[in-house]
């Protein structure tokens, strides 16, 4: 006769770091699925984003956050470093994500930890790119990001390669609460599918114009309709701030939106499981960084 089963465990844990210390690479690994976007670009993810975990009988919600570093100007690095905070206001564990191909501690990640002692919360250091450093010089980095005020447990991970995220996950688990599950079990992302098309043909953009066009795009899913057979029809815009940008994106002959579209769409349907027949649209906006529409889009706060 078997035992009773184990309680259920629920919470969340949000996922902290400096711009481009791998936050949303660790998250989709520790999801097992892409639910966020990635690139080598810093300051790619622009609002929460929260991936669905569950083993055995926790499911944990990841909460990827938009990279946190001092003295944003632009009304969009403040809200995001805003979202980033927020965040953190109702988790149950927090994971501060630490970039150790860095030669030293960064000063945005001595700020984070800080500021989490201040509030206290514990602070579980998540030590990435160890396949980038050598072995002889990770303890002196795990000694350095302790004495910049970590608290918790410091793991030595990859999330690039999933080194040590098992051990990370198995400790963040045990910090979950008793509770029933926030979402179904196969759940993978509270983010809606609109927003996540307008994601992924973001960071195809990312991706092949990362030199000419750091940052100076945003995709907003116009129209989504789905038909009888499955299938689904996407108009997406995107906003560039200027003709000298617009061109850029579209490039020669249309050649470059047009590898941008069929990237965007064999993914979609990957993910989606569906036919996407996707429309792009590229479109001069000198004030889209400030559109309160957009803002609301992504769940910023327009008055950061």
């Amino acid at each position: 006769m078997s035992g009773p089963a184990e309680a259920r465990r629920c919470g969340f844990a949000v996922v902290l770091g400096a711009p481009n210390a791998g936050k949303s690479t660790l998250v989709n690994r520790l999801v097992g699925a892409k639910v966020t976007i990635v690139s080598p670009r810093a300051q790619t993810t622009r609002n929460r984003v929260s991936g669905i975990a569950v083993r055995g009988p926790v499911q944990v919600i990841f909460v990827d956050t938009p990279g946190i570093f001092a003295g944003p100007k632009r009304r969009l690095e403040r809200a995001m470093v805003d979202q980033a905070w927020r965040a953190l206001e109702d988790a149950d564990a927090a994971v501060v994500v630490v970039d150790a191909a860095r030669r030293s501690i960064d000063d945005d990640t001595r700020r984070i930890l800080a500021a989490l002692k201040e509030k206290g919360k514990s602070a579980i250091v998540a030590l990435n790119k160890i396949d980038l450093v050598r072995k002889d010089t990770l303890l002196a980095k795990a000694k350095a990001v302790a004495d910049a005020g970590a608290s918790g447990r410091i793991f030595m991970i990859s999330a690039e390669k999933g080194d040590g995220v098992d051990d990370l996950f198995r400790h963040v688990a045990g910090l979950m609460p008793e509770g029933p599950w926030h979402y179904p079990e196969d759940q993978l992302s509270d983010m809606p599918q609109r927003l996540l098309a307008a994601e992924i043909t973001r960071e195809q953009i990312f991706r092949r114009l990362y030199e000419e066009l750091p940052h100076a795009a945003a995709v907003e899913t116009e129209t989504w309709e789905e038909f009888r057979n499955g299938s689904l029809r996407v108009s997406q815009a995107i906003y560039v701030e200027r003709d000298s940008q617009r061109a850029i994106v579209l490039g020669k002959g249309g050649r470059t939106i047009k590898e941008i579209g069929e990237a965007t769409r064999k993914e979609l349907k990957e993910i989606l499981g569906r036919d996407v027949h996707l429309t792009l649209r590229v479109k001069t906006r000198e004030d889209w960084a400030d559109s309160r529409e957009l803002f609301e889009a992504w769940g910023l706060d327009w008055k950061s």
